[in-house]
């Protein structure tokens, strides 16, 4: 349901509010220095998360954003190529911190998508070496936030990682939204995550809590990163009373279900209205993207108008809107938005 102040806001999920529960949790929490590795809440945190996907070892950072770099410069040196999408996270969103941090460049693939190819892998490996930058790692995200939240096909997934691991390039997956993938598919993390070296996923997107990623990976990995966390500022001490929130975060994925049926009736109500507006086969997890050129007005003007109606929405483009489903709004909310487009 909408805030305290009646704001419906759909400009992400990262604006979601502990709940009284995990209030509760963080002021009873187990708590000791989590620099030392003493901090019982966050070690219990660190090895179910490792459990899930299916790794040896976890650390607990503030934001995905770092856990992304640590996934990245703990497996590849400056100079390094890392290949991904154009439209990825990590290069578009992230402040550029893998090339202003580690050093390393990336090679893209042109997809909208996040679906990168075995013939991807294959080709950009063939200008890798002499005279060329070294491709070290291939980098995947799943699911994909600038294409609106779609899942990268798990075959697709099996199939690259083959061709990048016989070349001998490591993987890491940007699992910010994972577990939107797995309650999308049905298919476990750990078999998500099998196709990669390192995964990183957010407590504070989807799953709704106040603060806190995780990386995963091999013990010497993550023991390295654990340094290297430290060197970038990230090492906290009684940090148990935000893993304690996350830890409930993390027991409540199987309701991101719901935020996938509420973004569908989102969807489904704007195409009722506007065909042209939203592409229905690309609303699959908690995302819905409307295209401007399918409004009679345009994205701003409609911006605005939800806004006055005490609604918000971010823009991913100058022409398209993003509405990110959350357990703070629900189906009345979503009326609010297709009352606003029903005066258009």
């Amino acid at each position: 349901m909408a805030f305290p102040d009646g704001v419906a806001d759909f400009r992400s999920d990262t604006v979601t509010r502990p709940t009284a529960t995990m209030r509760q949790a963080m002021a009873a929490a187990d708590v000791g220095d989590d620099v030392y590795g003493e901090d019982p809440t966050v070690n219990s945190l660190e090895e179910e998360a490792a459990a899930l996907v299916g790794k040896e070892a976890a650390l607990f950072v503030p934001s995905g954003s770092m856990g992304n770099l640590l996934g990245l410069v703990t497996q590849a040196r400056p100079g390094d190529e890392v290949l991904c999408v154009e439209t990825a996270h990590v290069r578009n969103y992230e402040m550029g911190a893998a090339p202003a941090i580690g050093g390393l460049q990336f090679r893209t693939v042109a997809s909208g998508s996040g679906e990168i190819r075995p013939s991807d892998v294959a080709a950009a490996i063939e200008q890798s070496g002499y005279h060329f930058p070294r491709i070290a790692m291939l980098e995947w995200e799943n699911t994909h936030n600038w294409s609106g939240g779609t899942v990268v096909p798990f075959e697709l997934m099996r199939e690259t990682s083959a061709v990048a691991r016989s070349a001998g390039l490591r993987i890491h997956l940007d699992g910010a939204r994972l577990w939107n993938a797995v309650a999308a598919t049905g298919i476990g993390a750990h078999e998500y995550a099998a196709h990669a070296d390192t995964v990183q996923f957010c407590f504070s997107k989807g799953l709704g809590a106040p603060i806190g990623s995780i990386l995963c990976g091999p013990a010497d990995v993550i023991l390295e990163a654990r340094f290297l966390r430290k060197r970038l500022g990230g090492g906290m001490r009684q940090v148990g009373v935000i893993a304690a929130a996350a830890a409930l975060a993390l027991e409540s994925r199987d309701r991101l279900g719901d935020d996938h049926f509420l973004a569908r009736k989102l969807g489904e109500g704007i195409v009722a209205r506007f065909p042209e507006a939203v592409s229905l086969g690309q609303v699959q997890t908690n995302m819905v993207v409307v295209h401007g050129e399918g409004l009679p007005v345009g994205t701003g003007e409609l911006q605005a108008r939800l806004a006055d109606a005490g609604v918000l929405v971010g823009s991913i483009s100058r022409h398209s809107l993003r509405f990110v489903t959350h357990r703070d709004v629900d189906q009345r909310d979503v009326g609010r938005v297709l009352d606003v487009l029903g005066t258009l």
